[in-house]
């Protein structure tokens, strides 16, 4: 057995399945959530799939005391994969200040107690929202582009985290972090067993796509036909939610067992771009469904195009994203299908 692992926002999408691969790699998963959006039967999917059930805390990563419970219980803790946010762009434009608390406070909290405690390493679940709207001169983003002002407090939050993190490190902190700048997981893992599941209506694309296709939404909007981009929908760079996993356990690895510089920053992405549109026919194309859906006005905060130069993860992490985007879309279908089997939605 490895190290063990904090996983933070754990029972969450990308969470469990980034706590399924550390499991498989052969770590020690100890769960923290409080359970504001995710489920606690998702234990049960990351069980089926590896047969071994991680320890679960609900906790508030707000609530230092709490937090700290954690690793008096846990005191073999050596790495943490921070995933915990709230992370609805939309939502963060009509509520900031539960952004700001919610993001921040509990970023700070964990690194105050990481050395209290003798934890070596933090995997920050970062987001291309800190470049902003990259100029076309700046496609594909690389680790070193500028960022741009952050067109949400969602994105504004992970800015300041990781600024917070560089300035914790720059000050002498005896700790090590890998930033992780990631574009859009989608799918679910193959076995079905976990996936994406919000609470409420979905603030991400392919929830709302597999959601209209099983007609539990009537419709689907299209948020702008008149971006300049080929078809005139916004393009993103779309990851597999399973291989995006798999990246955090290269970078707990590197960051635990390699003499590396104490603050790394990764794109992880496919490096390509997909537009909104894209997507659509893809998936239409992959499951043989046909999704209802209309264009609408453009949404506040929603960036044009971006996608990732993923270059330094590739050959510095040694990882790659590699499932072909009909398969992932494939995948999210199935996650749906299990859903209404199991009488969900």
């Amino acid at each position: 057995m490895r190290q063990t692992i904090l996983v933070t926002g754990g029972t969450g999408f990308i969470g469990s399945h980034t706590t399924v691969e550390l499991q498989q790699a052969g770590y020690k998963v100890v769960i923290v959530d409080d359970l504001s959006n995710s489920n606690i039967k998702v234990l049960d999917g990351i069980e089926q799939i590896t047969g071994i059930r991680p320890a679960f805390e609900q906790v508030d990563l707000k609530d230092k005391e709490a937090t700290e419970n954690v690793f008096r219980k846990y005191s073999d803790i050596k790495g943490i994969i921070h995933f915990a946010a709230s992370k609805a762009v939309g939502e963060s434009v009509q509520k900031p200040l539960l952004y700001y608390r919610n993001n921040v406070v509990s970023l700070v909290n964990l690194l105050e107690l990481m050395p209290k405690y003798d934890v070596k390493g933090i995997i920050f679940s970062s987001s291309c929202t800190v470049y902003g709207q990259p100029k076309p001169e700046n496609l594909p983003i690389t680790e070193d582009a500028p960022h741009q002002k952050a067109t949400s407090p969602y994105g504004n939050t992970k800015e300041i985290n990781e600024q917070i993190i560089y300035d914790d490190i720059h000050s002498g902190a005896p700790i090590k972090s890998i930033i992780l700048r990631y574009f859009n997981p989608i799918g679910a893992h193959p076995s079905a067993l976990i996936g994406e599941l919000p609470n409420g209506v979905p603030n991400n694309l392919i929830p709302f796509v597999t959601q209209t296709a099983m007609g539990i939404r009537e419709q689907l909007t299209i948020f702008g036909n008149d971006y300049d981009t080929p078809d005139g929908t916004c393009i993103r760079d779309y990851i597999y939610v399973v291989d995006l996993a798999k990246a955090h356990v290269a970078a707990m690895t590197r960051v635990l067992d390699k003499d590396t510089e104490p603050l790394e920053y990764f794109n992880i992405g496919t490096g390509k771009g997909n537009s909104t549109l894209e997507i659509v026919n893809t998936f239409e194309q992959a499951t043989g469904v046909k999704v209802n859906w209309k264009f609408g006005p453009r949404r506040e905060g929603d960036i044009e195009k971006i996608w990732g130069d993923c270059t330094r993860a590739n050959t510095v992490l040694g990882w790659k994203a590699e499932a072909p985007l009909g398969d992932v879309l494939a995948s999210a279908w199935k996650w749906q299908q299990k859903l209404r089997e199991d009488g969900v939605m």
